[in-house]
């Protein structure tokens, strides 16, 4: 499978988990299929953890991933500012991996989103276009991303953001802090109602 499981940048340091591989042209004027040395891919699936009353199990999420509407209000934080504040998001729900959050695009302030150069392909979602993100004199690279045109199914897609929480000073849902994904690599928020295991870390790409 070949897919931004939640974005996949083209910059080499977060290109290449198994569900996202970007394209980069090869010595011999080919494109080639970069993954990250040293990702062991021998880990076996895990036993879920059992979920309590109230949580989820990302081990009972889709694949192909489910689109879903939330009402919680999502503030996120970046050089001590408030960037976006919005109880209009919603999240992308994918086997083995913590819910994605997409922003609403007028959610966050005006000059806190710059677009820069450099796609990814999801195989589900379509092509990811990126963006700086920007609060309180801050910069967060390429720590944004969007799918201006998506694929059928995700069009709730088109018009919201999903950030990586990791390079905010926060991000929080109904005041709970997020935790981000193991490996900054998927766009993972985590949750005290969410368990797992999660994708992320080496020798999970399989998963």
């Amino acid at each position: 499978m070949i897919c931004a499981p939640t974005a996949c940048s083209s910059s080499p340091v977060r290109a290449g988990a198994a569900q996202c591989l970007q394209q980069h042209p090869s010595v011999g004027g080919k494109d080639e299929v970069m993954t990250p040395a040293g990702f062991p891919r021998s880990l076996p699936r895990p036993k879920p953890i059992t979920p309590k009353a109230g949580q989820e199990s990302v081990w009972d999420y889709p694949r192909p991933p489910r689109v879903e509407s939330r009402s919680e209000r999502v503030v996120v934080r970046l050089g001590g500012e408030v960037i976006a504040d919005t109880s209009g998001a919603v999240r992308v729900l994918e086997t083995s991996h913590p819910p994605v959050y997409y922003l609403p695009i007028e959610a966050f302030v005006d000059g806190a989103l710059r677009p820069v150069e450099g796609t990814s392909f999801c195989e589900f979602k379509g092509e990811a276009h990126y963006f700086d993100v920007l609060g309180g004199g801050a910069v967060a690279a390429r720590a944004a991303w969007n799918y201006p045109e998506p694929a059928r199914g995700f069009d709730a897609l088109g018009p919201r953001i999903a950030l990586y929480p990791g390079q905010m000073d926060s991000c929080e849902i109904d005041g709970e802090r997020v935790t981000s994904q193991v490996g900054d690599f998927y766009g993972g928020w985590i949750t005290t109602n969410i368990v797992g295991p999660f994708k992320g870390p080496p020798g999970t790409m399989g998963w």
